[in-house]
């Protein structure tokens, strides 16, 4: 047959497609704007067709009703390697579930069935000339999920960016074809506050010419990208790309002209912004879309001459332990990729590892702290931590004593927190602050 006619004889209706699920089966959606809330609102809406699905994803673009909506016990059930503000009370309620991850193992432990999948759904382009989609904005764990499911439901979207690398695949990967075109969900940057340029210049402070970075997204990420403007021949490796990146490349900051793998590209797992990041990124050569179990893996990293790795926190404590994903015993979010990059840039010739956050939450708690709060989830250990940045300056802990991290750290808090944390550090260490 030819492409056209296996994608023919795939198209179908959402409930031809979502009946064909079957019963206590484990379902993936592609990651965050990539889920197809067309199929996913189909499945809400008749949740009798489904008996104990589960429903997997790192994050979500949509409204989690599979978790939120009352009546869903016994249908579907969702299970995030990622909580969300869309799935924290569910979670905390126990009516949803989080298991622990490092991003960069997801596809492995899907391939090896450890989390064998039954079924995903996904987005994709219409297939091009030559009989191939895009997966556009989620290569990360979907690519793995395309192989190892024995069912693939696709939504059909010819608003989706046709995503270059590892994102292309065939027409004949895929089972079923839902054609439904929709505007894709946007995240919009927000004015920068004077405590996150202050955050963002103190990081740009170690990021030198010709190094390649890897960022997230939010109000750090943008400021760090704003205080990278004056930088010659960046390169970008990461997990996730704004329109922070996209606005380098246009200005000629980022080249990818000396990173030593992939140069000329900017190589990224999955990729959330505006829709101008959206069309930038269709059918643009410059992006190198790959499975998070290249981008992400420590070893892939530490190829990388010259990375800065930058990456937020909850909290940090005198020993530089980094909680970045639980108030307390409250799961708000997780491990992600962070521990993926610190580790990777340790291990890469003259890396750096960033964590980078607010001496405070809203200037009435520290984040940095004699001890982290009770139940919190340690998810960068202090070895290795190497880099704290705070608005008030630089924390370099890596071959530092206790003492020394504690100090270093006390010296970027908040001026109204010092005295508390000066008389903390001295009873703990019998040591007086100088």
């Amino acid at each position: 047959m030819s492409w056209k006619e296996i994608y023919e004889s795939r198209v179908m209706t959402a409930e031809e497609a979502l009946k064909k699920i079957p019963a206590d089966s484990r379902v993936f959606f592609a990651h965050s704007m990539s889920e197809p809330t067309y199929l996913v609102d189909y499945m809400c809406d008749h949740k009798e067709w489904f008996t104990n699905v589960e429903i997997c994803h790192l994050g979500s673009s949509g409204k989690h009703r599979y978790c939120n909506e009352e009546g869903m016990e016994g249908h579907l059930r969702h299970n995030s390697f990622f909580v969300s503000g869309l799935s924290r009370k569910a979670v905390s309620e126990g009516r949803a579930d989080f298991t622990p991850a490092f991003f960069h193992e997801l596809p492995r432990l899907i391939r090896e069935k450890v989390i064998p999948v039954d079924a995903l759904l996904l987005t994709v382009t219409p297939p091009d000339k030559n009989g191939k989609v895009s997966l556009g904005l989620s290569c990360d764990y979907t690519k793995e999920c395309v192989k190892s499911a024995p069912l693939v439901i696709a939504q059909v979207n010819d608003q989706w960016p046709f995503a270059m690398g590892g994102a292309v695949i065939d027409v004949s990967e895929i089972d079923c074809f839902i054609p439904h075109n929709a505007p894709i969900p946007e995240l919009q940057p927000g004015p920068l506050t004077e405590v996150e340029l202050g955050i963002g210049k103190n990081c740009a402070a170690l990021v030198e010419d010709g190094d390649t970075i890897q960022l997230g997204i939010g109000s750090i990420p943008d400021a760090v990208c704003a205080s990278l403007t004056d930088k010659k021949d960046l390169g970008v490796h990461t997990e996730l790309m704004c329109d922070g990146v996209m606005n380098l490349v246009k200005a000629g900051v980022i080249t990818n002209a000396k990173k030593k793998i992939d140069p000329g590209v900017c190589t990224a797992a999955f990729i959330m912004g505006t829709r101008k990041m959206y069309d930038f990124v269709d059918h643009n050569p410059l992006i190198n879309m790959q499975p998070v179990d290249y981008t992400n893996h420590p070893v892939t990293i530490a190829k990388l001459d010259h990375i800065v790795s930058i990456n937020s926190a909850v909290q940090v404590d005198f020993q530089g332990q980094v909680c970045s994903e639980s108030i307390g015993l409250t799961q708000i979010s997780a491990t992600g990729g962070q521990v993926d990059f610190v580790r990777g840039a340790a291990m890469a010739d003259h890396g750096k590892a960033i964590i980078a956050m607010p001496s405070t939450v809203n200037g009435k708690i520290s984040k940095i702290v004699p001890l982290l709060d009770e139940g919190a989830t340690v998810t960068t250990c202090r070895c290795d931590v190497d880099y704290v940045i705070t608005e008030y300056g630089i924390a370099h802990l890596k071959g530092k004593t206790l003492k020394q991290r504690s100090k270093a750290l006390i010296e970027i808090a908040h001026p109204k927190f010092k005295p508390e944390l000066i008389t903390a550090f001295e009873e703990r260490y019998h040591y007086k602050y100088e």
